[in-house]
């Protein structure tokens, strides 16, 4: 299942609210008083630096062959770690153009999601564009629409197998980023269909020969070298990458379904014109739940996204001061008698996630 060709969605405030106009000049308030960028600057690249090279360093001392294969399986471990760190504190700021005030460093750091095997071009169309502006929208945010063996939308086909999903989920989040491999290309076709309502631009044969290039040249790093350089059998270097990619995607699948498919995020029902009937800052919020906590480095590590609300309302600001406008936007949403979603912690958000996963799975959301 794919995203099903649409014309465009658009959000309709038919209450007139005032909300986000408040809330965004409450937030510039915030950066005038304090005198501070809403880009993250130099903390960002000392994070952004230690992110790599948890990723890095470790593939460098097994290529080094000078270690058992155990010792070699057990450095998959942090460059899996290291792989999520990248893709949650680095490229995603830097493609969303908050990781510095520098378009060209905005670029550099984004292009280190072609290290992880993704493409930059797909992650603007697929987060930036249609995630972010089509959240929880059946058959517009690819996240939450046809995905194998699970239900994450109440308007996806509910199957018998469905019921256990709560239990195998996360196994299957660990394949987010092994599919970078074939999933890339796979969405050159969807984006072309989707490019004939509007909503999106025709695949460019430019980002097409990057896609190309960028996967041949990951195959080349990530396959191939080792198999060349170290005395390893395919299943054995199949072990390693397959380590590193389901610790990659089951840390970074885990984190982003936490802000939207947790029990009080809404999944709205498009108008009889195919619009939605709120307005988009509102619908972001009612879409959206945080989990942040008082646990300060995983709120680190993370790259802020458990101040998701914060995330989706502002995603050219810098998730490093997300943690400072969340009092901001709590209060600004209560005033307007807004809900505003946080369950306060990761391990609640996480059990918020699991109940949402068994009740769909079992048609009672």
């Amino acid at each position: 299942m794919g995203l099903e060709i649409r014309s465009k969605v658009n959000f309709i405030n038919k209450d007139k609210s005032l909300f986000f106009p408040v809330l965004r000049t409450n937030i510039e308030l915030y950066f005038e008083k304090n005198n501070v960028r809403k880009t993250g600057g130099n903390k960002l690249i000392v994070k952004a630096i230690f992110m790599l090279c948890l990723y890095i360093i470790p593939y460098g001392l097994i290529l080094s062959g000078n270690f058992s294969n155990l010792q070699m399986l057990l450095f998959t471990i942090p460059m899996g770690i290291g792989v999520a760190g990248v893709g949650m504190s680095v490229m995603h700021d830097a493609i969303h153009g908050s990781f510095s005030d520098y378009p060209v460093v905005n670029k550099i750091f984004g292009a280190s999601l072609y290290l992880l095997g993704g493409n930059v071009y797909n992650w603007e169309i697929q987060h930036n564009k249609l995630h972010h502006t089509y959240t929880n929208i059946h058959h517009m945010d690819e996240d939450i629409t046809g995905k194998f063996l699970l239900r994450l939308n109440n308007d996806d086909k509910l199957k018998p197998v469905h019921r256990f999903q709560h239990l195998y989920a996360f196994f299957l989040y660990g394949l987010m980023t092994f599919s970078f491999l074939w999933k890339d290309f796979k969405e050159i076709g969807l984006y072309n269909k989707l490019s004939k309502s509007g909503i999106v631009p025709k695949y460019p044969w430019k980002e097409f020969l990057i896609l190309l290039a960028t996967k041949i040249a990951y195959v080349l790093l990530i396959c191939i070298l080792p198999l060349y350089l170290l005395d390893i059998s395919f299943g054995q270097w199949f072990i390693g990458f397959f380590t590193m990619h389901l610790i990659a995607g089951m840390i970074l699948s885990t984190v982003f379904q936490l802000a939207h498919v947790v029990e009080g995020a809404e999944q709205p029902i498009r108008n009889e014109q195919g619009n939605i009937e709120n307005a988009w800052a509102i619908h972001q919020l009612n879409t959206t739940a945080n989990f942040a906590g008082k646990n300060k480095i995983l709120s680190w590590y993370i790259g802020g996204l458990d101040y998701q609300v914060e995330h989706h309302l502002f995603p050219r600001i810098s998730h490093i001061h997300y943690p400072a406008m969340a009092s901001i936007v709590k209060k600004t949403a209560e005033d307007f008698g807004l809900v505003y979603n946080d369950k306060l912690s990761f391990f609640k958000g996480l059990k918020s996630h699991v109940a949402m996963l068994y009740n769909i799975g079992h048609g009672l959301a």
